[in-house]
């Protein structure tokens, strides 16, 4: 059996043209390196505040999310000098939600999603690779 491939003239062009549509222009200022694409935002929670979170390597950090329960997940995102962390290892899993460590662009993405009809508190540990911070995060579920 042969297999045939046709090459269809811009093609390629065109479809690198729709990835870069999709892509979001970072925020201003030095510090924002991160990547960030709009299908990367699609199932977001419409009320998701998080403090702000700086990790020091072998040190843990206490951070704050306060995330509407309203079937969307809300994110912390950290990296490490620009670059995604390599692992990241839920060391205290949340009582009363998901917890969901992935690679987004530039950074490490640590989502949280509540279990349906939960309103509380909660909290959850990562501990991420190489390095080894460690991120506490307490949880608010609201309505």
């Amino acid at each position: 059996m042969s297999m045939h491939r046709r090459v269809v003239p811009g093609a390629t062009l065109a479809v690198m043209g729709l990835l870069t549509a999709c892509m979001q222009n970072p925020p201003a200022g030095p510090a924002s390196t991160t990547r960030l694409y709009a299908i990367d935002e699609a199932g977001a929670a419409k009320q998701c505040k998080v403090g702000p979170v700086a990790l020091a390597a072998g040190k843990p950090t206490a951070a704050t999310m306060t995330v509407g329960n309203d079937g969307g997940w809300c994110a912390i995102s950290v990296a490490a000098e620009g670059h995604p962390y390599a692992a990241g290892l839920l060391t205290v899993d949340a009582v009363h939600g998901k917890v969901y460590v992935h690679q987004v662009g530039d950074a490490t993405r640590i989502d949280y999603t509540p279990d349906r009809g939960f309103v509380g508190p909660d909290s959850f540990t990562v501990t991420l690779l190489p390095g080894r911070p460690v991120l506490r995060v307490a949880v608010t579920v609201t309505r």
